[in-house]
């Protein structure tokens, strides 16, 4: 039964069952944030229930799972002012080894996963003043890398459409950033990686989440349309 709007602060967290998505839920909930968490495995599900929030186990990837995730929060919370938008692993391989299907699959995973709770949300944000989107990219969306070909091609096109999301919902005190991890311990480490880290070390889950934190609050009020670059030192920026 619908609470109407509260006064609590609100964050939905898509693939937050593990990774990255995890620990930016359990560090928003921290924040004091209720949390919604949508995951394939279930493993959100349990995690939400540990942080006293709203699990549902389905993919972002199904505008039916997404709408029940955002209906759900809405029910029990009546607001949403944070959305994070995090993703599974798209299809990998040589250059032109990739089917079409492939790159199919790659649209969905990489950026077809903010556009469809994006839709979702930003009537609510609307209507209630505002709010803040935070998409997990990678470093590799500007400076493109032969083993993560989709994600590279399709985080492009993500950063081209937040400027566009930017641009038109400013005036609603709607933000929309990308946070663009490097190499992150959630995975194991390969030989050769720490070499091309000018930190000559793996990023960590709880320094992704402390930055999707930052955005997330009062003190990132003025910050839309950007790109972060959270990887030691992989890649510049002019």
């Amino acid at each position: 039964m619908s609470q109407g709007i509260s006064d609590e602060r609100v964050a939905i967290v898509t693939a937050g069952g593990s990774g990255m998505g995890a620990a930016a839920a359990r560090k928003l909930a921290a924040d004091g944030f209720q949390v919604a968490i949508l995951s394939s495995s279930g493993k959100g599900e349990a995690l939400a229930a540990s942080l006293g929030g709203l699990g549902v186990t389905g993919s972002n990837r199904s505008t039916e799972d997404l709408a029940r995730l955002v209906e759900g929060t809405m029910a029990r919370w009546g607001r949403v002012d944070v959305l994070v938008n995090s993703a599974g692993h798209g299809p990998k391989g040589p250059l032109l080894d990739l089917t079409d299907e492939d790159w199919t699959r790659g649209m969905e995973v990489y950026f077809l996963n903010v556009v469809r709770p994006t839709r979702l949300v930003t009537p609510i944000m609307q209507r209630q003043g505002g709010g803040t989107i935070i998409n997990i990219s990678t470093f590799a969306a500007f400076e493109p890398d032969q083993a993560f070909p989709t994600s590279g091609v399709f985080r492009s096109g993500l950063a081209a459409f937040t400027k566009l999301f930017s641009d038109r919902y400013a005036p609603d005190n709607i933000r929309m950033n990308n946070i663009l991890p490097g190499f992150v311990d959630s995975l194991p480490e390969k030989p050769g990686i720490r070499d091309r880290i000018p930190m000559g070390r793996y990023g960590r889950e709880d320094e992704i989440a402390a930055v999707v934190s930052f955005l997330a609050s009062v003190g990132a009020g003025y910050i839309t349309g950007q790109n972060l670059r959270v990887d030691g030192g992989i890649t510049r920026s002019v």
